[in-house]
């Protein structure tokens, strides 16, 4: 009976081990392990390293949990025969698999992935320590994989499940909404257009580069934006911009007659279908606070600047105070329906009046 209880209690732990070592690996993010790097090298980066080619440390943990297995069933049936017969063989079997599947699967497995967290550094060393012992099942077992697997390298995490996490842990009241929403818009950067939060052409003020430093400065319209670009003979194709800051300094110093492209400063250009992360990252390498768009015959379509960029990240638009207008775009849409409104005005007073006129006409000369 002593060698029954010793079988099955080997098999068991081992099993039991296995078990849990299996879960917490699966369980663990690499996200967490990179956290602990700097705090627990070895472990976390022994534990990385298994992330990463996760067929080495799990044909390690299943060859030891099938020995174990396997052991114990025949080493605990053998036995149990020679003391109960075999009437009782069927019997035997059928604890053992309850108690196999209860003690070394079910238990341990839940285990490991509630309590990941804890068990995940402790792990790797052990882990590593099968690795060893196991060494020419695992080395035979990654050459069959070998034949097998494709060898493209899976990622350990894409934006859609960072936008999932993000969502998850608003529900779990680790982030607030306006930190969800945040980082919603940051991951979905790359996918928005640059044209669907420019201010378009309609609605931007522009100068000729001919245009004196005097009269820029006594035209109203320009005084309310601090970079306004500056076209040459169309403003079709804009030139460059001006900052209102360099043209009050030259008029502080009486430079009254000097033309707007003497003080011009290169603009950066993008494509109307541009992404938003693109034109990002060209800002912020060339410095700058202001870009166009053109469209495919290279004309002028509208800007985008550093602050149409940080509205769509947070989500909300920055007003100051000297902002009347907060869409500009919803402005543009009013300034057309209105030009329409009063071309369709127009054409009706037109015909109107060609109506009047040949009604006039045809009384006149019967």
């Amino acid at each position: 009976m002593g060698l029954v209880l010793l079988y099955l209690t080997i098999a068991l732990s081992l099993s039991f081990l296995c078990s849990i070592l299996e879960a917490v690996l699966l369980s663990t993010p690499m996200s967490y392990i990179s956290t602990k790097e700097k705090t627990h090298g070895k472990s976390a980066i022994l534990l990385k390293k298994f992330k990463q080619d996760i067929d080495r440390p799990i044909a390690a943990i299943l060859s030891l949990n099938t020995i174990a297995h396997t052991v114990g069933a025949a080493g605990v049936g053998a036995e149990a025969v020679k003391i109960f017969g075999e009437a009782y063989f069927g019997v035997i079997s059928a604890i053992l698999t309850i108690l196999i599947l209860v003690l070394s699967e079910i238990i341990p497995k839940t285990i490991g992935a509630c309590y990941w967290r804890t068990l995940a550094l402790p792990s790797a060393r052990i882990i590593n320590f099968l690795i060893i012992i196991c060494y020419p099942l695992v080395w035979l077992s990654e050459l069959i994989t070998r034949l097998f697997s494709s060898g493209k390298q899976e990622l350990s995490v894409s934006r859609e499940e960072v936008s999932a996490m993000i969502s998850i842990g608003v529900e779990e009241g680790v982030f607030q909404m306006k930190e969800n929403k945040m980082i919603q818009n940051l991951i979905k950067l790359d996918k928005v257009k640059s044209q669907s939060i420019m201010t378009p052409r309609t609605v931007v003020a522009t100068a000729p580069e001919s245009m004196s430093l005097k009269e820029f400065y006594q035209d109203g319209k320009y005084k309310f934006y601090s970079r306004i670009p500056i076209y040459n003979d169309s403003e079709d194709y804009i030139t460059g911009y001006v900052l209102r800051q360099t043209v009050l300094e030259k008029l502080a110093e009486d430079r009254f007659d000097m033309c707007l492209k003497d003080v011009a400063r290169p603009i950066l250009s993008f494509p109307e279908n541009s992404s938003v992360s693109t034109v990002w990252e060209q800002m912020l390498e060339k410095k700058e606070h202001i870009s166009i768009l053109i469209d495919e015959y290279g004309c002028f379509w509208g800007i985008v600047t550093m602050e149409d960029i940080i509205e769509t990240a947070l989500g909300f638009e920055i007003v100051d105070e000297k902002d009347s207008v907060t869409d500009m775009q919803k402005l543009a849409r009013d300034k057309w329906q209105k030009k329409l409104a009063e071309t369709k005005i127009r054409k009706v007073c037109h015909n109107a009046v060609l109506s009047q006129f040949s009604s006039s006409r045809e009384e006149e000369y019967p």
